[in-house]
């Protein structure tokens, strides 16, 4: 018989506290690059601003402290616990550098081939997306199986956190491919300025599984009974899921 984890803080204590301070490097990065925007004086639009390694840094970083500390939550086995999670953590410092490296060097960091050297960093990119699908993926199975420790109310908030962040990963599955079918089919230009249709539906959807989780838990530390908990964390849930929805229907019309 498989053994589960039971002490899920001690046997994943090295594995998240690595992703803790990588996580908090990657946010730094986010907000040096935001600094280096405001001080260059570029624009905020366009697939060569300063914004993309700074909102890429500021995301990744949060979502990595984030995934790090809700999956503490999911009844695993110490062994995926580890490596889940140091897969993940080593994805998203990829995702950041690539993103950065092409920032300084002045070129696209999506879709652009023209070089080897763009060529090979557009590929990790890619590689890097599939892995964070697979990782992401993996760990919503196991909540949305209810494999969830601490009450309803938690049960309820990480899984709808990591269904929700479905929704995250085939938005942003849904972008790249459009971009790279824009790329090849009409212009660069066009990729650039259509691809990420779905960013507001993206971004909404990324974050429910810190903003869940995390009223779950306030309502614990304030003395909540269980069952009103878990009406207030369902009313949320509903609340972000028709937020999601509407951004969603935004983007297509």
């Amino acid at each position: 018989m498989t053994q589960l984890d039971v002490e899920p803080g001690r046997t994943a204590r090295p594995a998240r506290t690595v992703a803790h301070v990588t996580g908090l490097l990657l946010m730094i990065s986010g907000v040096a690059h935001l600094g280096i925007l405001l001080a260059d004086g570029g624009g905020w639009d366009g697939p060569v601003s300063w914004r993309k390694p700074a909102t890429f840094g500021l995301s990744f970083g949060l979502t990595l402290i984030t995934i790090a500390w809700v999956t503490g939550y999911l009844v695993m086995t110490p062994r995926w616990r580890f490596r889940l999670l140091g897969i993940f953590t080593a994805d998203c410092v990829l995702e950041v550098a690539g993103i950065t490296v092409q920032a300084w060097r002045g070129v696209p960091s999506h879709f652009n081939t023209e070089t080897p050297v763009d060529r090979a960093i557009a590929m990790s990119l890619a590689a890097g997306g599939a892995v964070l699908v697979a990782v992401l993926g993996a760990y919503a199975v196991v909540a949305l199986r209810g494999r969830v420790r601490g009450g309803a109310d938690m049960r309820l908030a990480v899984g709808a956190g990591f269904g929700l962040m479905l929704i995250c990963l085939v938005s942003g599955v849904a972008m790249v491919a459009r971009g790279s079918i824009l790329y090849r089919t009409a212009s660069p230009a066009v990729a650039y300025e259509t691809a990420g249709f779905l960013k507001p539906a993206h971004g909404i959807a990324l974050h429910a599984v810190l903003v869940l989780p995390l009223l779950a838990a306030l309502l614990r530390r304030l003395s909540r009974d269980e069952r009103a908990r878990h009406r207030m964390v369902a009313v949320a849930t509903g609340l972000y899921c028709a937020a999601t929805g509407a951004a969603l229907v935004w983007s297509v019309i």
